[in-house]
């Protein structure tokens, strides 16, 4: 099983947002733009948010469609979107970083390990939400196994 590699082109910088279905959409847009998911998985990461929170603390959401939505999976994927200035996630929340996911089959589990190893430093975290480049994600993401 192959892990999905997180793409410069699946990482977004500097984005600002009114609200955190804005950033959702967003993240959702760029699996979608990358052949990860059909359109319809956005829907499916909506209703998951609005079933209880993705954000996980430390500035970071992972948004992710629901169980049901695996039909609208292609291939897994992550993307990454960077809101320096955060966006407010409700209970006086603020995301910093937006990790969208797609798996497929139980590969999204694999996804998600590494990305808790990376994300449970806060030192990573700082680095992520003060990235410059693509590549400086890319990098931190890759140096864990």
């Amino acid at each position: 099983m192959s892990q999905p590699i997180l793409k410069r082109e699946n990482i977004r910088l500097n984005m600002v947002f009114n609200t955190k279905e804005e950033a959702i959409r967003q993240t959702g847009s760029i699996l979608v733009e990358q052949g990860y998911v059909n359109s319809a998985y956005i829907e499916k990461m909506m209703e998951r948010e609005q079933l209880t929170s993705t954000y996980m603390g430390n500035y970071i959401a992972i948004p992710h469609g629901t169980d049901d939505s695996k039909d609208f999976v292609k291939e897994s994927g992550i993307s990454v979107i960077q809101v320096p200035n955060g966006v407010d996630f409700g209970d006086g929340n603020t995301v910093k970083i937006l990790i969208g996911i797609a798996g497929k089959n139980n590969e999204h589990l694999d996804i998600l390990s590494n990305i808790a190893i990376v994300c449970s430093e806060e030192e990573n975290v700082e680095k992520l939400i003060r990235a410059t480049t693509p590549e400086e994600m890319i990098a931190l993401f890759e140096g864990v196994n």
